[in-house]
């Protein structure tokens, strides 16, 4: 539990100190008008609340990745709190932040279009079916689990109870991604967005009553134990995504960047909903270790052996009550839910972006929405219809979900380079990261499924051949500008 608090405080840590520097490097500007102001159409670009837009945020980016994620990671022992603490604060705050301070300056611009202004048109062809490929398997996934865990709770209610959650999910996608934006996201993601932080703030109170023996990562060390076949590197830098970096953030940035009246409110919403939802990992990380390894397992009367989702079931009835564990339970559906529909809501804004298409009028949002979903419906079929489908594109979309960080990352440094700021804020993590999404690439048995020592050699061959071709960029650009760093 030591190490528990002393995360925590780091992180918090990490957004006082670490996120004035990063926000002084940007340089927001007060006195610049927001594309919510200069661009108000009433769908998309719409001036909201700082809470509400924080609230929004959080919930977006949150989905089932710091819980779920997290619970899968501690199985890895205390070496995951080092990956949510430096990962969150030097890596994901970052690069939420500065995804979402470029959309604004930008305006409003989705991340295939900043990926294409920096990084190259050809670069953004690509992104663009990445990144709404990705929005899609978003989609599907986020159906599947909360009506999983809703079909559990109503088996005895109604025959075929998870596929009745998968049409009503899927129904409510379709209206939530047509309406403007304040009508059901501005009003409800609020309320389940407190529905998570209640859960968190909860269940952190009970773990400060209980101080279970955990084990600390001064006396164990870092754990390099193996989970499901798969060593630490890379697998828990993919498990553990949405509580430390996750390329998926970097959609939805934009989506509250078109809602923003002030710049100088990027930190609190960006780099704050990203610490926020680190805390959140670090909580399920410490009760997951607990679980398996502590006794709260055998507290609960359950299995050690229990998948994440049963974990999160069993854990928040069992120390909040029928009320309690209601309220909570509700937080963890809601969040895949509404990350699902606003995956949706930005491959619609991407899509419309690229080809021009104005979304100001439903029929245009039809036009757009009614293949997009098509494609989610085969998504989700596969998923359900196969008895690993989950599996492999949960595997998917964890590789793709960071690969897509990459390319965010990359194209931040090059914004900083290019505008004579410290560009060594990104550049390291977009380093690493590149070493980690390839490595999994060509050692995931999901995948190519490379020997782990080909597979190490081939992530770093590929994280200097970047950074060969970043600097060969950078000074081509400085001579051609007649600048140097």
């Amino acid at each position: 539990m030591v190490t528990f608090l002393i995360a925590v405080l780091a992180l918090v840590a990490g957004y006082f100190v670490y996120g004035k520097i990063v926000e002084r490097i940007f340089a927001p500007d007060a006195n610049r008008v927001t594309p919510a102001i200069s661009m108000q159409d009433g769908i998309d670009f719409l001036p909201m609340p700082t809470w509400k837009i924080f609230m929004i945020q959080f919930l977006n980016i949150a989905g089932t990745g710091p819980i779920f994620g997290a619970i899968m990671g501690a199985k890895f022992g205390p070496s995951a709190y080092l990956w949510i603490i430096f990962g969150c604060v030097f890596a994901g705050a970052v690069h939420d932040y500065l995804s979402g301070m470029l959309s604004i300056r930008n305006n409003g611009a989705g991340l295939p279009e900043l990926v294409g202004k920096y990084l190259g048109q050809t670069t953004k062809k690509v992104m663009l079916v990445f990144t709404v490929f990705l929005m899609l398997m978003v989609g599907a996934v986020f159906v599947y689990s909360p009506a999983l865990i809703l079909g559990n709770m109503t088996k005895d209610l109604m025959a075929n109870s998870v596929y009745v959650w998968c049409a009503i999910i899927f129904i409510y996608y379709l209206i939530a991604t047509l309406l403007p934006i304040d009508k059901i996201i501005g009003k409800v993601y609020p309320f389940f967005a407190f529905a998570i932080l209640f859960m968190a703030v909860a269940l952190g109170i009970n773990l400060l009553i209980k101080w279970p023996t955990l084990p600390e990562l001064y006396e164990v060390g870092v754990d390099t134990s193996a989970f499901n076949g798969a060593d630490i590197f890379p697998a828990l830098f993919i498990t553990i995504a949405c509580g430390a970096i996750s390329g998926f953030h970097a959609t939805q940035s934009p989506l509250m960047a078109r809602c923003m009246t002030n710049e100088k409110y990027g930190r609190p919403i960006f780099f704050g909903s990203m610490i926020t939802e680190g805390i959140v990992a670090l909580i399920w990380a410490t009760i997951s270790m607990y679980f398996f390894y502590g006794g709260g397992a055998a507290e609960l009367g359950k299995e050690a052996t229990l998948q994440a989702p049963q974990v999160v079931t069993a854990v928040s009835e069992g120390w909040l009550g029928v009320i309690g564990g209601v309220l909570a339970i509700l937080g963890v559906v809601a969040a895949p839910i509404t990350s699902g529909d606003t995956a949706l809501r930005s491959a619609r804004l991407i899509v419309a972006e690229f080809i021009h298409l104005e979304q100001t009028s439903i029929s245009k949002r039809l036009y757009i929405c009614v293949p997009m979903f098509a494609v989610t419906m085969g998504l989700l079929f596969f998923n359900i219809s196969n008895p690993d489908g989950f599996n492999v594109i949960w595997n998917y979309f964890g590789w793709s979900n960071q690969t897509l960080s990459v390319f965010t990352l990359w194209a931040i440094t090059v914004y900083l380079a290019m505008n004579k700021r410290c560009f060594w804020i990104t550049f390291f993590p977009a380093a690493f990261m590149t070493t980690v999404s390839v490595t999994f690439l060509l050692v995931s048995k999901n995948c190519i499924g490379l020997d782990a020592t080909v597979a190490y050699i081939g992530g770093a061959v590929a994280a200097i051949a970047a950074c060969g071709a970043f600097f060969a960029w950078y000074s081509k650009w400085s001579k051609n500008t007649k600048e140097v760093w």
